[in-house]
This record gives structure tokens, C-alpha cells and sequence, in this order.
């Protein structure tokens, strides 16, 4: 339809009144600014050499993704699906879309698309964004940061038992402390089965202690009332069938393989019985690592085995395990412990107090950096030089181990002042600029 002249006129005074508008980051998703982003480096560093020490492999899936996927992979009657998701439909060719709330389902569809674990099983990670519509508190985020590792087409015990010695050599690698570990085993098909008709004819017989939510889940995911947070029912849930009591010679086998493995690498553990997951594509191992100090939000990494999820995004049998570690909780506990990330330290500050002597002097900076050197000239908004005062007090100020004066009298005879600024002293020597590389090792030191 179209618009007339007066409606014209209105949809554009409508746009400068929008542009003149602050804009702020979307509630619940957060901006993460320098120094603060160091520590987020520092972390994932970390990371990576200790996923190369046990030859997982990074794998970086879509941030958008079928909506159909996670209410096949997460589970139509969870929080997550019923609650949480961002869907969306895509305007273009009416696709419903999702961004992802967790990645475990994206990088089984990616290793069902791309036939992954076909020569073999494969070990894989991934960190990145994951999405909720949920009300954001300390440590829980609508865009928050998940680390993840996924090992597919493995079926022992010894692969589970892998998964959590990961996590705890991560922990032990950036210095957490008071964290413990928490596992059950939920067993095969078939124990599942008969624990869930137990579980049913008990919370039937205590219908009236039930709330909305339980007596929703009672009959489509029974095992989900066990996570209830619900202060009213604990003792009831505490009470209910433990699915242990129902598991097979093999399935105890496997969980005592599990246990054995952790203590012989020096890993305490505890059975905790309560420790479900409410969709029928678990099995055997689940696990939960836990600290007290972050309140509500203590769960820091949660993982378990699913064989069956591959079948159910339609793939061929697969067995896999995996796990999901929440960044923010685990930099929060770094805060709370007082655990020093370190920051990135600047090796040297250039001074220069003619800006016209730029051209000489960014050449000797650029060979310093290919010494793996940090360095950083002075530059102002205005582009004028300041004086020298005060750029020695931004040099101090940017925390460089050195000043580096390149000063008229210094470089009309090729030399330049490399100054310290953090050995108490100021100590001084001048370099030659036409032999960086001979001094260059200097600053590192």
C-alpha cells in the first residue's frame, strides 16, 4: 500500500526521534571490555593447550539453528524448549530458526551431516554463545559462554571417566579449588523403564503433595520432578525409587569402571542417586561438578553419556559423551577465590616527542613486534605530541615494563633510551637503532 505524503512525513520524524535514542546493550547480554576480556583470554588459553594435551579437536558449529533440533535434542517438555528458546521465523523462506541454547544437539547434527565419525570416533570442543530467555542473575545470562567437549563414537567406561578428568585438569590448570564431583548412572533402555513405572505408581500414591509443575511432568518425564527446587517436596523426592536399585549386572560394571578410573587418578567422587536427566537418550554415566561458593548457581560443569541422541536426529547408532562448562560461573569463582588471571603485559611504551620523527620510529617499533615484543606508541586525540612529562606518565600509567624516548639528540645519533619503569630505579642505556635485534631480547627479560 502506498503512503501518502503526511503519513510519509510521520514515519520519518518517528526515525529521527528513534536515532536520537541511546542505545543499550539487550538486557541479559552483556558487553565484556578490556581488562575484563583478558581474563576471558587468559581462560581460554588454558583451555586450548589442555584440550591439545588430550588430542580433542576445536569444532565451531551455526549460532542459528533449526528450531527442530533442540526439540528433538533438548526435549519438548523442558524448561528450554517450553520456556526459554529464542525462535524465531525467518522472514525470507518462513524457516523457524532458534538460536542455540546449548550445543551438544548442533554438533551431533554436524557430525551426522558430514558423516564425522565414519573413519572413527571422534574428540571434539567448542566455546562460544548460547542463548535463554531467562531472568539474569549473577552467573546466568540470556547470551552466555559455554565450553564444551563432546566425544563421539565411544562406548567404554574409560571415555567417561576421560571426560571428567578433563574438566578436573582444567580446574587444577587455572587453580580452582573446592569443587567436587557428583556422578550416577541412569543406566540402559529398559532399567530406565522400569525405575519410571516405579516412580509413577510412588508420586500417584502421593498425588496430593504434588505441585502444578510435578503433576504436569508426571506421566510425559516423571524422572524431571526429582530436579525439583521446590522446598515443599524434597522429602518426598528424597523418598522416591532410586533409579540405582534398578540397574543391571553390566550397567553397575560400568559405573564402577567409571569410579575406579577417577580414584586411581586421584579424583574424589560421591554417588549422588538424585542426579537425573529427564530425556530417554541418556544412559550410563551422568555427572555434575559442583562448588558452594556461587550460591544458586553452583553447577559449573554438567555432562553425561546419550548413545541415543544420534538416532533421534537421524543418524546411525553412535554412542557419545559429553559435557558443558558455564564460562562466566567458572570466572566468577576465579573472582571469589582471588585466583590472579594474568593480564596482558605491555613490554615497552614509545615516546616520541616529535610526532614528525613518527616515520622513523614506527619501523623500529615494527621490529621489535617481530620479536615478540608488545609495544605501543604514544598518540593523542589531536594528534599533537604533548610534552614529555606527560607522556611518561602514560607510559607509567599503561603498566610497560619500559619507556622507549625517542627524543631529538637520541635519534640524531640512532639511538634510542630504553628506560625502566619497574625496577624501583629508572635505570637507563641507550640502544643502537640500527641493531634492533641485538637488544631487542633486553625488554623481554
Amino acid at each position: 500500500m502506498a503512503l501518502n505524503d503526511k503519513q510519509s512525513d510521520k514515519m520519518v520524524d518517528k526515525m529521527i526521534d528513534k536515532k536520537s535514542e541511546k542505545l543499550v546493550a539487550v538486557k541479559g547480554m552483556n558487553d565484556i571490555l578490556p581488562p575484563e576480556s583478558a581474563r576471558w583470554e587468559w581462560f581460554e588459553a588454558h583451555v586450548r593447550d589442555v584440550m591439545a594435551g588430550s588430542a580433542y579437536r576445536n569444532i565451531r558449529t551455526p549460532i542459528v539453528e533449526p528450531t527442530a533440533l533442540f526439540v528433538r535434542g533438548t526435549g519438548e517438555t523442558t524448561d528450554i524448549v517450553e520456556k526459554e528458546m529464542y525462535s524465531f521465523e525467518d522472514r525470507l523462506n518462513g524457516e523457524q530458526l532458534t538460536l542455540r541454547p546449548e550445543n551438544t544437539p548442533g554438533v551431533v547434527r554436524a557430525a551426522i551431516e558430514h558423516n564425522l565419525t565414519y573413519e572413527g570416533g571422534k574428540r571434539l570442543y567448542y566455546m562460544g554463545p548460547m542463548f535463554r530467555h531467562e531472568r539474569p542473575q549473577r552467573g546466568r545470562y540470556r547470551q552466555f559462554y559455554q565450553l564444551g567437549a563432546e566425544a563421539l563414537g565411544f562406548a567404554g567406561p574409560e571415555v567417561d571417566a576421560e571426560l571428567m578428568l578433563l574438566v578436573d585438569q582444567i580446574f587444577k590448570r587455572i587453580s580452582v579449588k573446592n569443587v567436587r564431583v557428583e556422578i550416577n548412572s541412569l543406566g540402559i533402555p529398559s532399567e530406565r523403564q522400569a525405575h519410571r513405572a516405579a516412580l509413577i505408581a510412588y508420586f500417584q500414591q502421593n498425588a496430593e503433595s504434588l505441585d502444578a509443575d510435578a503433576q504436569r511432568r508426571l506421566h510425559a518425564n516423571p524422572l524431571r520432578i526429582l530436579d525439583t527446587k521446590n522446598p515443599a517436596m524434597q522429602g518426598l523426592v528424597q523418598a522416591a525409587p532410586q533409579l540405582l536399585s534398578f540397574l543391571g549386572e553390566s550397567s553397575l560394571k560400568h559405573l564402577e569402571t567409571v569410579q575406579r578410573l577417577l580414584t586411581a587418578c586421584g579424583v574424589p567422587w560421591s554417588v549422588n542417586p538424585r542426579l537425573v536427566r529427564g530425556l530417554d537418550y541418556y544412559s550410563h554415566t551422568v555427572f555434575e561438578f559442583i562448588t558452594t561458593e556461587l550460591g544458586a548457581q553452583g553447577t559449573l560443569c554438567g555432562g553425561g553419556r546419550y548413545d541415543g541422541l544420534f538416532e533421534i536426529l537421524g543418524g546411525k547408532p553412535t554412542p557419545a559423551v559429553g559435557w558443558g562448562m558455564g564460562i562466566e560461573r567458572v570466572l566468577e569463582l576465579l573472582k571469589e577465590q582471588s585466583i590472579e588471571t594474568s593480564n596482558t603485559v605491555l613490554d615497552a611504551y614509545a615516546i616520541v616527542p616529535d610526532l614528525a620523527d613518527a616515520v622513523r620510529v614506527a619501523p623500529v617499533l615494527q621490529q621489535l613486534r617481530a620479536q615478540g615484543i608488545s609495544v605501543q606508541m604514544h598518540a593523542t586525540a589531536d594528534g599533537a605530541a604533548g610534552a614529555m612529562k606527560s607522556q611518561f606518565k602514560k607510559a607509567d600509567a599503561s603498566g610497560a615494563r619500559y619507556a622507549l624516548v625517542f627524543g631529538a639528540e637520541e635519534l640524531s645519533k640512532q639511538q634510542v633510551a630504553v628506560k625502566s619503569l619497574r625496577d624501583g630505579q629508572g635505570a637507563q642505556t641507550l640502544q643502537s637503532l640500527e641493531s634492533v635485534e641485538s637488544w631487542a631480547k633486553v625488554l623481554l627479560k
